[in-house]
C-alpha cells in the first residue's frame, strides 16, 4: 500500500486539467498546489529518513508499476500543453486567467516533463531514453539529455559545471550562466563524441542538430496550426519549465564544491556534494528528485529506491519552499550561507 503514495503525484497534472476546464479563479490551481499547498503542508508534516530495506531493493527496482507511473506522464504532458495552446488561441481569457494557465502549464512542463525525462534519461533502455528526449520537447530543452548525463554528473560541484551554483551567486545570475553554459557544454560533448568516432560534426548523426530540427518543427507546427498566439504560448510555457528546472539546479548544489586532489582532478562525487530534502510531499510529487545526494552517488538507482544519506547536507525546507526562497536572494543567502559554513571544506 505504501507504493500507492506515488499516485499523489498525479494531483499536479489533475490540477492543470481542472484549471483548463474551469478557468476563472481555478486557472491558478496548479500554482497554488505547487507553491502554497505543498510547501505549507511540508512545514506541518514530519519528514521521513526511512529507506527501502537493502534486501528489498532489487524487487522494488524491478516492479513495472513504478515505471508506468513515469510513462503515463508523457500523454498527460502533451495533452495538457496541447489543450492549453488550443484554449489561449480559441477562447477569450482575462489577463489573470491567461497568466494562471500559462504559469500552471509551465509548471507541468518542468515537473511532469523535464523532471520525469530526467529520471528516464538515466535508464539504459533505448525506448526509455527516447521517451526522455521527447518529453523534453515542450520545454525546448532537449540538449539537457546530453549535458545532464555526460556533463553535469561528471563535473557536478566543480567550476566546470554550469549547473552547480557558486556561493554568493544569486539565482537570476545563475539562470543566465547555467542556460547558456549548458547548451555550450552539450554542443562540445556531442562534438567530442562524434570526433572520437570519426564522424563529421555537421552531419545527421549529431543529436544537437537533430534536437534543433525537432524543436523548430514543434514550434513551426504550432505556428501553422494555431498562429502567433499559439507560438508565444509554447515559448512561454517552455521558458517557465526551463526556469523551474534551473532554479531546482540552483537549490540542489548551491555553494557545494569537490576538493581538488590535483590540478584538474577533483575528488570523487559523494553524498556531501548535493543538498538533500526528506520532506515527504516534495519527494512524492517530484519522484524522489529531492533525495538528490544518492542520485548523484549512483545515478542508475531508480527513484523508488533512492536513499536518505546521513552525511548529505540537508535543506531546511522542501524543494517547493526552497525554490520560492531562492527567488529572494537576500533571504536565501541569510538562510543558506550559514549552513554552508557548517559543511566546511566542501564549500566553494
Amino acid at each position: 500500500m505504501k507504493d500507492l503514495k506515488y499516485l499523489l503525484a498525479y494531483l499536479m497534472p489533475a490540477s492543470a486539467l481542472l484549471a483548463l476546464t474551469w478557468q476563472g479563479l481555478s486557472s491558478w490551481a496548479t500554482v497554488i498546489l505547487a507553491f502554497l499547498i505543498i510547501p505549507v503542508t511540508e512545514m506541518l508534516l514530519p519528514f521521513s529518513t526511512a529507506n527501502v530495506p537493502a534486501d528489498a531493493e532489487k524487487d522494488r527496482s524491478g516492479r513495472p508499476f513504478f515505471d508506468w507511473l513515469l510513462y503515463l506522464n508523457a500523454p498527460l504532458l502533451f495533452g495538457i500543453v496541447g489543450w492549453y495552446l488550443y484554449i489561449i488561441t480559441h477562447q477569450s481569457l482575462s489577463i489573470p486567467e491567461l497568466l494562471g494557465l500559462t504559469l500552471g502549464t509551465g509548471i507541468i512542463v518542468g515537473a511532469n516533463g523535464i523532471n520525469v525525462a530526467h529520471e528516464l534519461g538515466h535508464r539504459s533502455n533505448p525506448l526509455e531514453q527516447g521517451l526522455s528526449k521527447w518529453m523534453l520537447l515542450p520545454a525546448l530543452y532537449q540538449h539537457f539529455f546530453i549535458e545532464h548525463n555526460r556533463g553535469h554528473h561528471k563535473n557536478v560541484a566543480t567550476d566546470k559545471d554550469p549547473a552547480s551554483a557558486r556561493r554568493g551567486e544569486h539565482v537570476y545570475e545563475f539562470w543566465l550562466r547555467s542556460i547558456t553554459g549548458s547548451w555550450r557544454s552539450a554542443w562540445a560533448l556531442e562534438s567530442e563524441r562524434l570526433e572520437k568516432k570519426g564522424i563529421p560534426v555537421w552531419s545527421r548523426h549529431n543529436d544537437m542538430l537533430k534536437f534543433a530540427v525537432y524543436q523548430s518543427a514543434w514550434l513551426a507546427g504550432i505556428l501553422f496550426l494555431l498562429g502567433w498566439k499559439g507560438l508565444l504560448g509554447a515559448v512561454f510555457v517552455g521558458l517557465i519549465g526551463i526556469l523551474l528546472l534551473e532554479t531546482i539546479n540552483y537549490v540542489e548544489h548551491y555553494g557545494l564544491r569537490r576538493r581538488m586532489l590535483a590540478p584538474g582532478r577533483p575528488e570523487p562525487v559523494s553524498p556531501v556534494h548535493s543538498w538533500n530534502s526528506d520532506h515527504e510531499l516534495g519527494r512524492i510529487f517530484l519522484y524522489e528528485l529531492t533525495r538528490h545526494s544518492d542520485h548523484h552517488y549512483k545515478s542508475t538507482r531508480k527513484y523508488q529506491v533512492l536513499r536518505h544519506m546521513d552525511e548529505s547536507p540537508q535543506l531546511p525546507f522542501g524543494y517547493p519552499a526552497s525554490v520560492l526562497l531562492a527567488l529572494l536572494p537576500p533571504a536565501w543567502f541569510s538562510v543558506m550561507n550559514p549552513k554552508l559554513e557548517k559543511v566546511g571544506g566542501n564549500t566553494g
